[in-house]
């Protein structure tokens, strides 16, 4: 089966895995994969990830609070492969009042809107995570 849209795949992973409340979740790493991890391990919500290039597998591992209440409430692709949506810095939406984040694609890597915005530069929007 070909796998058309990787970033929506890892989004969907990430859902499925914390709705039926698992530790972690699988999934083959690639460059912009990997960069979103890093984003959300940054933002505090997973705890941490590992990548065994070897067999080609990366693991997250999920954040819970107390009560084993997942730490990620929701998450939402914007643009996709067939879609794509181009902000500039200044229309960088604040998600949930900054409790959530925004992931942006720049030409400095991709970044989490706050960075973004502070850096000033603007991109395609990935994803919202709160």
């Amino acid at each position: 089966m070909a796998l058309f849209d990787p970033v929506a795949d890892l989004l969907t992973r990430i859902r499925n895995a914390k709705d039926a409340r698992h530790r972690f979740v699988d999934f083959r790493p690639s460059k912009m994969k990997m960069e979103i991890v890093r984003v959300l391990h940054e933002q505090g919500f997973i705890d941490k990830f590992l990548v065994d290039e070897k067999q080609g597998k990366a693991r997250v591992f999920l954040k819970y609070a107390e009560g084993r209440d997942p730490v990620i409430k929701g998450l939402k692709r914007v643009s996709c492969s067939s879609v794509r949506k181009y902000i500039g810095y200044k229309k960088i939406p604040r998600i949930y009042g900054g409790l959530g984040v925004a992931i942006i694609s720049t030409p400095s890597g991709i970044l989490d809107g706050e960075t973004a915005r502070q850096r000033k530069v603007g991109g395609e929007l990935l994803c919202f995570v709160w």
